[in-house]
């Protein structure tokens, strides 16, 4: 894939203005992680832009900056998961529930990391919204 826009990401409206913050600290916690090590990476972000929300992968943040990306279905699915799974947990709600339900990864593809073992990780993004790549 190499070219992405705004209407292929997945839309999302929060719940209450401070959930933003709670959403962005908990996707720092949700992602693909080593097995040999206590690392994390982080799978998707939650991207601001003209007054709406959406739940990105990281890969697709890369593809809107304009560069090259091997973004997948299977990513597309996890994206789909985790969002999922912050709708469960009220923290948001997707406003095209068909696009979050046409590929969906297994929670078995996805490591979340409870808050209280949080210091117990490194924590990795590989995608930092606002500063170039």
């Amino acid at each position: 894939m190499s070219k992405i826009s705004v209407e292929d990401l997945l839309e999302v409206t929060l719940e209450k203005d401070d959930d933003f913050l709670k959403i962005k600290e908990t996707l720092t916690r949700i992602g693909v992680s080593s097995k040999a090590e206590n690392k994390l990476w982080q799978s998707c972000h939650i991207l601001h832009k003209k007054g709406k929300y959406y739940i990105v992968h990281f890969k697709e943040l890369f593809l809107l900056d304009g560069l090259s990306s091997t973004l997948d279905e299977n990513d597309i699915g996890r994206r789909n998961a985790i969002a999922k799974l912050l709708e469960e947990w009220g923290l948001l709600k997707i406003v095209d529930e068909k696009k979050a339900e046409e590929i969906i990864a297994g929670i078995n593809q996805i490591k979340i990391i409870p808050f209280k073992e949080k210091t117990n990780w490194q924590l990795i993004p590989k995608y930092h919204i606002g500063k170039r790549n």
